[in-house]
C-alpha cells in the first residue's frame, strides 16, 4: 500500500485568525512555471494579482522563503499565501463561550455572523474572532451554522481531535433541538416528522424539494402561540439530518415560513450591507452528546431570546439592535 505523504506545517502565521491558503500543485500538467499554474488555477483574481504576489515575495514554499515567479512547476509541491481580506462591515454582536475545557469550545454564535471563513466573509468569522480571543490559533469547527441563524456551535481545541467529534454528526449521535418564531396556524397539525427529498445546488440561492428517497427528517412541534391573528408562533424542531436550509425548506413547506427569512418561501431583495435590524428567527438552541475523547455526557443550551417572540412589533418595525434586546 502506497503511503500518503504528509502535508508539510505552514510556513506562514494566521493573520487575523485566518489560516493562508494552501495550495497543492497537481501531480500532471503541462504549465512550466508555478506562476502559470497559479494564474491558472486563480483566474478569477487575475494574472495582475498573482504577479503582484510574486513581486512582493507573498507566495512561499515549504521553507518560508518566497517562491520566484519562473521557478520551474514541480508536480506536488505546496505553496502557501495569504489572501487579500475583503472589506467587511463588522458584525456589532459578541460570540459568547459557553463552554471551554482542553477539548472544546461551545459558542453561542450571533445572527449575521459566518461560522468559518467563506466568500467575502473572513476575519468576520466566528472561528476567527474565537482564534483571536482566546489566543487559541488552532481552533477548529466541528460543524458549521448559516450565518443567519443564531446559536450553538461546537469548535475543536486540537486537530488531531476534530474528526472524533465531526464523527459525531456524521453518525447522526448528536442531539440538536432548534428554535424559531414563525406564523400560526390552527389548521396545522402538530407535532409531526416532515420527510422530503432536498437538494441544493452549488451557485443557486436557495434548497428545493424533489421526488425520491428522503434526505431530510424534521420533528416540528408547536410550544406556544400568541393570540392575535397570524401569531407569531414559537416553534421547536429536532432535525435527524443535516441538509442545507433544512428547517428552513420544511417549515416553509409546511406553510409557516421561519420570520425575516430572505429565501424561503421567496428570495427578497437584498438588505443594504450592515443592515442587521431583521434577523432570521431561528436559534440553534442545545446539543446533546457523549464526549468521544473524555467519555463526559454534555448538554448546552442558548440563553438568547429570539427577539420576534420577545417583542414582535418591535422586530418587525426593524427595532432589533442586538442580543440584549434579545435575538
Amino acid at each position: 500500500m502506497r503511503r500518503k505523504t504528509p502535508t508539510p506545517p505552514s510556513p506562514l502565521p494566521q493573520r487575523h485568525g485566518v489560516d493562508p491558503v494552501r495550495v497543492r500543485l497537481p501531480a500532471e500538467g503541462t504549465w512550466s512555471t508555478v506562476r502559470a499554474h497559479l494564474v491558472e488555477r486563480l483566474s478569477g483574481a487575475g494574472a495582475g494579482v498573482v504577479d503582484g504576489m510574486f513581486d512582493a515575495g507573498r507566495i512561499v514554499g515549504a521553507d518560508g522563503r518566497p517562491v520566484a515567479a519562473d521557478a520551474p512547476f514541480v508536480p506536488g509541491m505546496y505553496v502557501w499565501f495569504h489572501r487579500d481580506l475583503p472589506d467587511e462591515v463588522p458584525v456589532p454582536f459578541p460570540v459568547q463561550v459557553v463552554h471551554r475545557d482542553e477539548h472544546i469550545v461551545v459558542a453561542d454564535k450571533p445572527h449575521f455572523l459566518a461560522t468559518t471563513p467563506r466568500g467575502g466573509h473572513v476575519a468576520e468569522t466566528a472561528l476567527a474572532r474565537l482564534r483571536r480571543e482566546l489566543d487559541l490559533p488552532e481552533l477548529t469547527a466541528a460543524h458549521r451554522l448559516d450565518r443567519l441563524t443564531a446559536g450553538l456551535v461546537l469548535f475543536t481545541v486540537r486537530p488531531e481531535e476534530r474528526g472524533a467529534y465531526q464523527t459525531l454528526f456524521r453518525d447522526r449521535r448528536i442531539r440538536k433541538e432548534y428554535e424559531a418564531v414563525a406564523p400560526y396556524d390552527p389548521a396545522l397539525a402538530l407535532p409531526r416528522t416532515v420527510r422530503s427529498r432536498i437538494v441544493k445546488e452549488r451557485g443557486v440561492l436557495t434548497a428545493r424539494e424533489v421526488p425520491g428517497e428522503p434526505n431530510a427528517v424534521s420533528r416540528v412541534e408547536l410550544v406556544e402561540h400568541r393570540e392575535r391573528p397570524g401569531g407569531p408562533a414559537r416553534y421547536r424542531l429536532a432535525p435527524a439530518t443535516g441538509q442545507t436550509h433544512q428547517l428552513r425548506v420544511h417549515m416553509s413547506t409546511l406553510g409557516v415560513p421561519i420570520l425575516g427569512d430572505p429565501l424561503y418561501p421567496e428570495v427578497t431583495a437584498p438588505v443594504p450591507v450592515g443592515d442587521f435590524r431583521r434577523p432570521l428567527q431561528l436559534l440553534a438552541r442545545s446539543l446533546e452528546f457523549t464526549d468521544p475523547v473524555t467519555g463526559a455526557e454534555h448538554r448546552f443550551r442558548s440563553g438568547r431570546v429570539l427577539a420576534a417572540w420577545a417583542s414582535y412589533d418591535r422586530w418587525a418595525a426593524g427595532g432589533y439592535d442586538g442580543p440584549s434586546d434579545g435575538q
